[in-house]
């Protein structure tokens, strides 16, 4: 199985984190992203988007972060990560979908143009990472884990750019719940350092 990664982009790190807390073994296949080969042939006929990271599973291809995380959740990682009941499947859905454009959105905007350059509006992104980390430390308040009161790919989807938050100068300090999620994230069993 083969992921098409690249070492610095918090969506590529999400599946590489779930991989080795789930004990799920991936070839990484590093992208020369800077020449633009995850939009060029082999790699845009695996994703017309142009994007990363891209999964191979034999014949099975998957893009977009949030999917890699279902499908390896679903078919490796076992009923610890995504459940087989409906509601427990949905609370983890929502925080996937909170990551793919609250998050995305917000602070990973602002570390998309404080360490990479990106022409995006960096003062809007912050404003949105207040609101947004307010929302998380609020739900962190009351719960250990996002979803079903365990670690799920909820944790692994959303976790990344908020630990990495700091590289588009967003405090996390006045986020004590959030900083006490992080730590207990750091402290499970497999985890893999963040780039």
């Amino acid at each position: 199985m083969k992921l098409y990664d690249l070492e610095a982009s918090g969506n590529c790190y999400k599946v590489r984190l779930f991989a080795s807390l789930a004990s799920i073994d991936l070839e990484i296949d590093s992208v020369d992203f800077v020449s633009g080969a995850h939009k060029q042939p082999p790699l845009s006929d695996l994703n017309p988007l142009g994007q990363l990271p891209i999964l191979e599973d034999g014949s099975h291809v998957v893009r977009d972060s949030q999917a890699i995380l279902v499908y390896l959740a679903g078919a490796y990682g076992g009923l610890a990560w995504w459940p087989d009941h409906p509601q427990g499947q949905a609370e983890i859905v929502q925080w996937l979908s909170f990551a793919a454009n609250e998050i995305e959105h917000s602070l990973c905007a602002a570390r998309l143009v404080q360490k990479f350059g990106y022409l995006l509006d960096k003062s809007a992104a912050l404003a949105k990472s207040t609101v947004i980390l307010s929302l998380l430390d609020k739900h962190l308040e009351r719960n250990d884990w996002l979803a079903i009161g365990r670690p799920t790919i909820a944790d692994c989807a959303v976790y990344p750019y908020v630990a990495l938050a700091p590289e588009g100068d967003v405090d996390l300090k006045p986020y004590s719940h959030i900083e006490g999620w992080i730590k207990r994230i750091e402290e499970l069993p497999g985890y893999l350092a963040k780039p």
